[in-house]
Protein backbone atom coordinates (compact mmCIF):
# COMPACT_ATOMS: atom_id res chain seq x y z
CA UNK A 1 0.00 0.00 0.00
CA UNK A 2 2.97 2.82 0.79
CA UNK A 3 4.46 2.13 -2.18
CA UNK A 4 1.57 3.21 -4.26
CA UNK A 5 0.60 5.65 -1.99
CA UNK A 6 4.43 6.99 -2.13
CA UNK A 7 4.76 6.44 -5.95
CA UNK A 8 1.36 8.23 -6.40
CA UNK A 9 2.83 11.12 -4.62
CA UNK A 10 5.68 10.89 -6.77
CA UNK A 11 3.46 12.10 -9.60
CA UNK A 12 3.33 8.01 -11.29
CA UNK A 13 0.53 7.49 -13.32
CA UNK A 14 0.05 4.03 -12.70
CA UNK A 15 -0.02 4.37 -8.97
CA UNK A 16 -2.49 7.12 -8.76
CA UNK A 17 -5.16 5.22 -10.96
CA UNK A 18 -4.31 2.23 -8.74
CA UNK A 19 -5.19 4.51 -5.66
CA UNK A 20 -7.85 6.05 -7.00
CA UNK A 21 -9.77 2.66 -8.06
CA UNK A 22 -8.54 1.04 -4.71
CA UNK A 23 -10.16 3.74 -2.45
CA UNK A 24 -13.14 4.94 -4.45
CA UNK A 25 -15.82 2.41 -3.28
CA UNK A 26 -14.72 3.04 -0.18
CA UNK A 27 -15.15 6.98 -0.12
CA UNK A 28 -18.15 6.90 -2.13
CA UNK A 29 -20.24 4.33 0.72
CA UNK A 30 -19.06 6.57 3.52
CA UNK A 31 -20.16 9.84 1.69
CA UNK A 32 -23.41 7.90 0.37
CA UNK A 33 -24.55 6.90 3.49
CA UNK A 34 -23.96 10.41 5.56
CA UNK A 35 -25.64 12.19 3.14
CA UNK A 36 -28.39 9.48 2.18
CA UNK A 37 -32.11 10.63 0.82
CA UNK A 38 -30.68 14.18 1.40
CA UNK A 39 -29.70 16.88 -1.87
CA UNK A 40 -26.45 16.12 -1.54
CA UNK A 41 -26.46 12.92 -3.06
CA UNK A 42 -26.63 15.18 -6.51
CA UNK A 43 -22.97 15.99 -5.47
CA UNK A 44 -21.56 12.64 -4.48
CA UNK A 45 -19.43 12.30 -8.20
CA UNK A 46 -18.52 15.87 -7.68
CA UNK A 47 -17.66 15.30 -3.71
CA UNK A 48 -15.57 11.98 -4.80
CA UNK A 49 -13.70 13.29 -7.88
CA UNK A 50 -12.77 16.19 -4.39
CA UNK A 51 -11.49 13.92 -1.98
CA UNK A 52 -8.92 12.47 -4.57
CA UNK A 53 -8.16 15.97 -5.59
CA UNK A 54 -6.73 16.73 -2.31
CA UNK A 55 -4.85 13.66 -2.06
CA UNK A 56 -3.24 14.26 -5.44
CA UNK A 57 -2.83 17.92 -5.98
CA UNK A 58 1.01 19.27 -4.69
CA UNK A 59 1.61 19.69 -1.15
CA UNK A 60 -1.76 17.86 -0.47
CA UNK A 61 -2.57 14.70 1.85
CA UNK A 62 -0.22 12.21 -0.23
CA UNK A 63 2.84 14.36 -0.13
CA UNK A 64 1.85 14.90 3.76
CA UNK A 65 1.05 11.13 4.44
CA UNK A 66 3.65 9.16 7.03
CA UNK A 67 4.11 5.32 7.05
CA UNK A 68 5.81 5.37 11.14
CA UNK A 69 2.15 7.46 11.38
CA UNK A 70 0.17 3.44 10.99
CA UNK A 71 -2.57 3.29 8.46
CA UNK A 72 -3.14 5.01 5.51
CA UNK A 73 -6.67 5.07 6.62
CA UNK A 74 -7.01 7.79 9.38
CA UNK A 75 -5.55 10.54 6.87
CA UNK A 76 -8.43 8.94 4.62
CA UNK A 77 -11.26 9.35 6.27
CA UNK A 78 -9.92 12.85 7.70
CA UNK A 79 -10.37 14.39 4.20
CA UNK A 80 -13.09 12.59 3.31
CA UNK A 81 -14.92 13.86 6.55
CA UNK A 82 -13.08 17.32 5.47
CA UNK A 83 -14.64 17.31 1.99
CA UNK A 84 -18.19 16.44 2.93
CA UNK A 85 -18.42 19.23 5.52
CA UNK A 86 -17.18 21.78 2.66
CA UNK A 87 -20.41 20.21 0.44
CA UNK A 88 -22.53 20.63 3.25
CA UNK A 89 -21.84 24.12 3.99
CA UNK A 90 -22.07 25.24 0.62
CA UNK A 91 -25.85 23.80 -0.22
CA UNK A 92 -26.76 25.11 3.23
CA UNK A 93 -24.89 29.03 2.55
CA UNK A 94 -26.98 28.23 -1.16
CA UNK A 95 -30.58 27.09 0.95
CA UNK A 96 -29.85 23.95 -0.61
CA UNK A 97 -30.87 21.82 2.76
CA UNK A 98 -34.16 22.05 4.10
CA UNK A 99 -34.94 23.22 7.51
CA UNK A 100 -35.48 19.86 8.87
CA UNK A 101 -32.28 19.10 7.37
CA UNK A 102 -30.46 21.25 9.94
CA UNK A 103 -30.69 18.68 12.82
CA UNK A 104 -28.93 16.30 10.61
CA UNK A 105 -26.30 18.47 10.00
CA UNK A 106 -25.48 18.91 13.17
CA UNK A 107 -25.07 15.83 13.95
CA UNK A 108 -22.78 14.51 10.78
CA UNK A 109 -20.68 17.59 11.42
CA UNK A 110 -20.03 16.99 15.39
CA UNK A 111 -20.51 13.39 15.68
CA UNK A 112 -16.98 12.53 15.02
CA UNK A 113 -16.98 8.98 16.86
CA UNK A 114 -19.86 8.02 14.67
CA UNK A 115 -18.75 9.15 11.69
CA UNK A 116 -15.70 6.97 12.31
CA UNK A 117 -16.96 3.79 13.22
CA UNK A 118 -19.53 4.58 9.42
CA UNK A 119 -15.88 5.37 7.77
CA UNK A 120 -14.73 2.03 9.27
CA UNK A 121 -17.99 -0.35 8.17
CA UNK A 122 -17.41 1.34 4.39
CA UNK A 123 -13.68 0.40 4.81
CA UNK A 124 -14.57 -3.10 5.99
CA UNK A 125 -17.33 -3.40 3.31
CA UNK A 126 -14.68 -2.51 -0.05
CA UNK A 127 -11.85 -5.14 1.59
CA UNK A 128 -15.08 -8.00 2.03
CA UNK A 129 -15.74 -7.33 -1.86
CA UNK A 130 -12.02 -7.70 -2.70
CA UNK A 131 -11.55 -10.71 -0.47
CA UNK A 132 -14.44 -12.03 -2.04
CA UNK A 133 -13.27 -11.14 -5.90
CA UNK A 134 -10.26 -12.36 -5.04
CA UNK A 135 -11.49 -15.52 -3.24
CA UNK A 136 -13.82 -16.28 -6.26
CA UNK A 137 -10.98 -15.89 -8.68
CA UNK A 138 -8.19 -18.25 -7.09
CA UNK A 139 -11.45 -20.66 -6.71
CA UNK A 140 -12.13 -21.18 -9.80
CA UNK A 141 -8.93 -21.30 -11.63
CA UNK A 142 -7.52 -23.74 -9.42
CA UNK A 143 -10.55 -25.95 -9.09
CA UNK A 144 -13.25 -25.41 -11.98
CA UNK A 145 -16.65 -26.39 -10.95
CA UNK A 146 -15.57 -27.10 -7.52
CA UNK A 147 -14.35 -24.12 -6.89
CA UNK A 148 -17.62 -22.35 -8.43
CA UNK A 149 -19.10 -24.72 -5.93
CA UNK A 150 -17.24 -23.82 -2.86
CA UNK A 151 -18.35 -20.00 -3.55
CA UNK A 152 -21.90 -20.81 -4.62
CA UNK A 153 -21.74 -22.60 -0.45
CA UNK A 154 -20.33 -19.86 1.33
CA UNK A 155 -22.70 -17.20 -0.33
CA UNK A 156 -25.69 -19.81 0.71
CA UNK A 157 -24.24 -19.90 4.22
CA UNK A 158 -23.10 -16.21 4.62
CA UNK A 159 -25.81 -14.70 2.76
CA UNK A 160 -29.09 -16.91 3.19
CA UNK A 161 -28.08 -18.74 6.58
CA UNK A 162 -29.29 -21.77 4.93
CA UNK A 163 -28.63 -25.07 6.84
CA UNK A 164 -25.99 -27.08 5.05
CA UNK A 165 -27.82 -30.68 5.77
CA UNK A 166 -30.62 -28.57 2.97
CA UNK A 167 -27.63 -27.69 0.78
CA UNK A 168 -26.40 -31.38 0.84
CA UNK A 169 -29.98 -32.72 0.01
CA UNK A 170 -30.13 -30.18 -2.76
CA UNK A 171 -26.52 -30.87 -4.08
CA UNK A 172 -27.26 -35.08 -3.85
CA UNK A 173 -24.44 -35.59 -1.60
CA UNK A 174 -23.64 -36.84 2.07
CA UNK A 175 -23.57 -34.03 4.52
CA UNK A 176 -19.90 -34.67 5.73
CA UNK A 177 -19.07 -33.88 2.11
CA UNK A 178 -20.53 -30.32 2.31
CA UNK A 179 -18.95 -29.93 5.90
CA UNK A 180 -15.78 -30.64 3.95
CA UNK A 181 -16.19 -28.34 1.36
CA UNK A 182 -17.77 -25.61 3.80
CA UNK A 183 -14.55 -25.98 5.84
CA UNK A 184 -12.01 -25.51 2.94
CA UNK A 185 -14.09 -22.10 1.38
CA UNK A 186 -13.85 -20.40 4.86
CA UNK A 187 -9.94 -21.05 4.92
CA UNK A 188 -9.79 -19.96 1.67
CA UNK A 189 -11.96 -17.13 1.99
CA UNK A 190 -9.89 -16.21 5.03
CA UNK A 191 -6.57 -16.48 3.36
CA UNK A 192 -7.94 -13.78 0.90
CA UNK A 193 -9.19 -11.76 3.01
CA UNK A 194 -6.16 -11.53 5.41
CA UNK A 195 -4.36 -10.89 2.17
CA UNK A 196 -6.42 -7.66 1.88
CA UNK A 197 -6.04 -6.65 4.85
CA UNK A 198 -2.80 -6.86 4.81
CA UNK A 199 -2.19 -4.84 2.32
CA UNK A 200 -3.44 -1.67 3.77
CA UNK A 201 -1.82 -2.61 7.41
CA UNK A 202 0.99 -0.32 9.36
CA UNK A 203 4.12 -2.56 9.76
CA UNK A 204 3.70 -5.13 12.27
CA UNK A 205 -0.03 -5.19 12.70
CA UNK A 206 -1.98 -8.46 14.20
CA UNK A 207 -4.04 -9.43 10.99
CA UNK A 208 -5.67 -11.97 12.71
CA UNK A 209 -6.98 -8.97 15.03
CA UNK A 210 -8.09 -6.76 12.13
CA UNK A 211 -9.83 -9.62 10.29
CA UNK A 212 -11.98 -10.09 13.62
CA UNK A 213 -12.70 -6.21 14.22
CA UNK A 214 -14.06 -5.84 10.19
CA UNK A 215 -16.24 -8.70 10.29
CA UNK A 216 -17.62 -7.71 13.73
CA UNK A 217 -18.01 -4.02 12.12
CA UNK A 218 -19.93 -5.48 9.67
CA UNK A 219 -22.23 -7.75 11.57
Amino acid sequence: CWTVLRAAAAGDVAARSTFSRGYLATVRHFLSQRWRQRVLMADLDDACQEVFLECLKPGGTLDRADESRGEFRGLLFGVTRNVARRFEERAAGLGRLRPEDSAWLEKVQTDEPGQATLFDRSWARALLRKAKKRHRELAIEQDGDDGRRRIELLERRFGDDEAIRNIAEDWGVQAQDVHNAYRKARTEFYRCLREAVGFHAAPGADLDAECRRLLQLLG
